[in-house]
């Protein structure tokens, strides 16, 4: 894990706010609960290490402790592939975003999308759909994001319809509510 004092900050911080008093079983007590963005970067990581853009929050899923904000590359520490896979999945949202706001095409590609970003957001509703069902919406992404070649004209269609009427949708409620 590095000899950083802010590795040693780190650990000594988690252990004092988990049930377990070591670093190993402590790290299974803690889920990512919150997400934040600091555009200019200002941000403080709980281990001390500053100009942070990307903040986090972390819930004891055994004492309800919570500790803010932490950056991604702490979190990563915990070497716990659910928890990265749920930081990739909120940058990534963000990204989206991001090019949303600045008037980017958004192409099906690894820039904004993942495998796991399309999964959770076939999972939290994203794909749901009056007209078509979320599973086929979902199964077509995840087919055109894996194929090697470029979609044809029609595909592409239906890709910028996807992305247009349901994704766009969805990270824009998300955005408004704040519930990254």
């Amino acid at each position: 894990m590095g000899n950083s004092n802010y590795v040693r900050n780190l650990i000594s911080t988690v252990i004092q706010s988990s049930d377990a008093d070591n670093w190993d079983e402590a790290v299974n007590e803690w889920s990512v609960v919150g997400f934040d963005v600091d555009e200019n970067a200002h941000g403080h990581c709980v281990c001390g290490q500053t100009n942070l853009y990307y903040l986090y929050t972390i819930h004891n899923n055994f004492n309800g402790n919570e500790l803010e904000p932490i950056g991604s590359s702490c979190i990563k520490k915990f070497e716990r592939e659910d928890l990265n896979v749920k930081v990739t999945t909120l940058e990534k949202q963000l990204n989206l975003l991001h090019a949303l706001d600045n008037n980017q095409f958004i192409k099906l590609d690894s820039d904004y999308f993942s495998k796991k970003l399309l999964e959770y957001l076939f999972d939290n509703g994203a794909f749901e759909d009056r007209k078509y069902d979320p599973m086929i919406n979902y199964q077509f992404m995840l087919d055109m994001f894996n194929q090697r070649r470029d979609p044809t004209e029609l595909q592409q269609r239906k890709i910028n319809a996807i992305i247009i009427n349901n994704i766009i949708p969805y990270l824009r409620e998300l955005e408004k509510s704040k519930t990254f």
